[in-house]
């Protein structure tokens, strides 16, 4: 038998799986999972959770779908945190400082308290990748930025209310249309592929098994 472990979901005790995650406890207990649910695998963001373990006072930030409980674990869901969205045409704007304050000029409010940092579901050093777009250092801001899933926890929890995520869009955005050098052997390949070059190939693997597939992506020329 599975040891389990208590867990409290919007202040209701249930005893699950203590393998499980957030996410999987939830539906174990009995919720069904409309919405907040997304890819399921840390991607999307969409699961944003706050937790809090009995005797301890930190409230603690996370996503569902891939943290596992604890026992007594308190366990609430975050609604949607509407991030400030701003219009923009990426062929109208450039990347100069001046952009992120027209657009995002609540970043320059930030007062430094760290605590996007100290929230962020994937470890980001989010104050610093705010700096660097203060700075019109949109590269550094882009790859600081990378691998955020736009969760808006940071958002949630900061005083001066800046958008964050949104922000690292623009960042990543300008930085992939104007600094970043063009991908020739890309270019090359999006023609091809225009041009139906592959229309064969492609039958060929759409006709493979899982197995196969698998085998081929382990196997393949990996870039340098």
């Amino acid at each position: 038998m599975t040891k389990t472990v208590n867990v409290y979901l919007f202040g209701k005790r249930y005893a699950v799986p203590e393998n499980l995650t957030i996410m999987t406890a939830m539906e174990y207990a009995g919720y069904q999972l409309k919405r907040g649910c997304g890819c399921r695998n840390g991607f999307c963001g969409a699961c944003a959770t706050v937790y809090r373990i009995k005797g301890q006072q930190e409230l603690k930030m996370a996503l569902a779908c891939q943290t596992q409980v604890q026992d007594e674990m308190y366990i609430a869901t975050m609604p949607f945190f509407p991030l400030v969205k701003q219009v923009y045409d990426i062929n109208k704007v450039s990347p100069e400082q001046s952009i992120m304050m027209q657009l995002y000029p609540e970043i320059y409010a930030c007062v430094g308290c760290g605590a996007c940092t100290k929230s962020c579901t994937q470890g980001l050093n989010v104050m610093q990748y705010i700096a660097y777009a203060q700075r019109g250092d949109f590269k550094k801001c882009a790859d600081l930025s990378f691998d955020c899933v736009m969760c808006g926890i940071c958002s949630s929890r900061c005083p001066a209310g800046i958008s964050h995520p949104q922000v690292a869009m623009l960042a990543r955005r300008l930085n992939g249309k104007y600094l970043t050098p063009d991908a020739q052997h890309l270019l090359r390949r999006v023609a091809e592929i225009a041009n139906g070059e592959h229309i064969e190939s492609m039958k060929e693997i759409m006709g493979k098994s899982d197995a196969e597939i698998r085998d081929m992506y382990n196997k393949r020329d990996i870039e340098q």
